[in-house]
């Protein structure tokens, strides 16, 4: 082992050797939830992205998709209710071509314009017409199921052959099936968006030649009247609109919760066209579109001989001309003064309107208006600027049969009290549990900057080791040496000492009274125990015995 890496994991274990059961288990506390932190990251990075392999497949495509995925050992993920197929996005491709070399799936790519594709060039004006008309039954097919709540459709186009006679020309019709998702009703304005869509993708056809059926066998739109909606539908739609207009109006009155408003509405489901004129005479008087004069006169001025008289009739009505003198002959003897007769004949011009309108399904036949005020809170109020108020605000017409009724009665307010109190109750609750959420994360922050002050006193303390002066081995050795030496020195020379005060006899020292020296104390015995243990190390391991001392000398320095 190199000896850096062998003198750095001394040191390591040294260090961790220095520490107390607290900064131990916080150390081991830290290095887990470092682990820990590693494996998440570790596990959300090399988790899969998962990617759509095919959406808006049918169950029995999904599920023979989902048979080869398996197959093939390509983890999977099943969405939107089991039509969507999620994959690894590594997986894509190859498991698309893999499907469609299986022809999976296969309702896909069928109908729409893809039809056009495939056809020859020797294909028959049937044939070609016919396709044509699939290709766009299969789009509008597959628009429409785009819509939300959609899980499937059926377009079929009835498009009449052309022909030169313009009076037996009819116009195309088309009929719609609609397949929605569980649970779904298609509104008014989802069924007005099918009828238009399908109506302008074919030239000629009008709205009102589109059929739209649900799977429940509810018509949503007939052919001659165009959306219905369902008139139950239809009345809730305006009952509601009307209802919230009225209701907003009274809670600004007397204000919100004192006062109730019930609609109900009678709408009409006939349909047809109302023709009115109407004749009004011109601001600037009568204009003479042709006029004519007849005049007719006889007798006096009239036409005759010249002479300014005129005959008589006689007995058998022949006029009998006059003498010269002015007196008739007859037998009357009377003479006439004649007569004049004139007619005229004048064709005056008159402004005449006529308005064609088109009346559709779904028109107010009647409605009526409820209204219940608090009589506790809606005290000096004026009902009949209630009633007026209403009136405006739901459109009443006394002309078709409308009526209005306020009242003013006492409120139930037992469950407003009960409400009230669960709300308070609900605040109260979010209160305390905010507050134990504040306080947990105020815990956690604090746990994680008593780690990190630790932390930094560590390492504070492993700087300081490091920045201190390291102790030479060979003067430690000669140290020990001479100390050794010294011990040696001083036993020769007691010996010696010993000697020449005998007179170096050994007899005579053999003569001497033996004095026996006092039994050391136990504390004394483990110190030069301890000591005998320390030279021993220093001799046979003198970097550990530095690094014991450095450790000895950082606990000083911190007492």
């Amino acid at each position: 082992m190199p000896t850096a890496v062998k003198n750095s994991l001394d040191r390591m274990r040294a260090t961790l050797a220095g520490f107390s059961i607290a900064q131990r288990t916080i150390a081991v506390i830290l290095l887990a939830a470092l682990v820990l932190g590693v494996v998440a990251l570790t596990s959300w990075l090399t988790k899969p992205t998962y990617t759509p392999l095919f959406s808006g497949v049918d169950p029995a495509d999904a599920s023979a998709i989902v048979e080869q995925l398996q197959a093939d050992g390509v983890p999977y993920q099943l969405t939107a209710g089991g039509n969507t197929i999620l994959v690894p996005e590594e997986h894509v491709y190859q498991e698309r071509l893999t499907a469609a070399a299986a022809g999976l799936p296969s309702t896909a790519g069928t109908g729409g314009y893809t039809l056009l594709d495939t056809m020859g060039v020797t294909s028959s004006e049937f044939q070609q017409d016919v396709t044509y008309k699939r290709a766009i039954e299969g789009e509008l097919a597959n628009t429409i199921k785009a819509m939300d709540g959609v899980k499937n459709a059926t377009v079929q186009l009835a498009i009449p052959e052309q022909t030169v006679f313009v009076a037996e020309q009819r116009d195309p019709t088309a009929s719609v099936f609609v397949e929605t998702q569980a649970g779904v009703s298609l509104t008014t304005e989802q069924v007005q968006a099918i009828v238009n869509l399908t109506s302008a993708s074919v030239e000629g056809m009008t709205p009102t030649g589109v059929a739209v059926t649900d799977s429940t066998g509810t018509v949503l739109s007939q052919v001659g009247t165009g959306a219905t909606g369902g008139g139950a539908g239809e009345a809730g739609e305006y009952e509601s609109k009307v209802q919230t207009a009225v209701q907003t109006m009274l809670d600004k009155v007397v204000g919100v919760g004192n006062s109730s408003v019930v609609v109900a509405a009678q709408l009409d489901s006939n349909s047809g066209t109302r023709v009115t004129e109407r004749f009004t005479e011109p601001e600037s008087g009568p204009l003479a579109l042709n006029e004519s004069t007849t005049t007719e006169q006889y007798g006096a001025g009239g036409a005759g001989d010249g002479t300014g008289r005129t005959g008589v009739l006689g007995p058998d009505n022949i006029a009998v001309p006059t003498g010269a003198d002015g007196e008739a002959a007859g037998a009357d003897g009377a003479a006439g003064d004649g007569y004049v007769n004139e007619s005229a004949t004048k064709n005056n011009a008159v402004d005449k309107v006529t308005e064609t309108m088109s009346v559709p399904s779904g028109t107010v036949a009647r409605q009526t208006v409820s209204v219940a005020l608090n009589a506790t809170a809606a005290q000096g109020v004026n009902m009949q600027s209630i009633r007026d108020l209403v009136d405006s605000a739901a459109g009443i017409d006394g002309a078709r049969g409308d009526t209005v009724d306020v009242a003013m009665v006492d409120f139930d307010t037992t469950a407003a009290t009960a409400a009230q109190e669960a709300l308070a109750a609900a605040d109260a609750a979010a209160a305390t549990e905010a507050m134990w959420s504040t306080i947990r994360t105020a815990s956690i922050v604090g746990v994680i900057a008593l780690a990190a002050v630790i932390a930094l006193i560590v390492f504070a303390r492993r700087s300081r080791r490091q920045a201190r002066e390291d102790v030479d081995l060979g003067e430690l050795a000669a140290a020990n040496a001479a100390q050794t030496w010294d011990a040696t020195m001083r036993l020769d020379l007691d010996a010696a000492s010993g000697r020449s005060m005998l007179g170096g006899d050994d007899s005579a020292t053999q003569m001497l009274p033996v004095v026996e020296a006092p039994e050391p104390s136990p504390e004394a015995v483990s110190a030069e125990r301890r000591r005998a243990e320390v030279d021993a190390l220093a001799e046979r391991d003198p970097a550990k015995t530095a690094e014991l001392l450095r450790g000895l000398m950082d606990q000083r320095s911190g007492l």
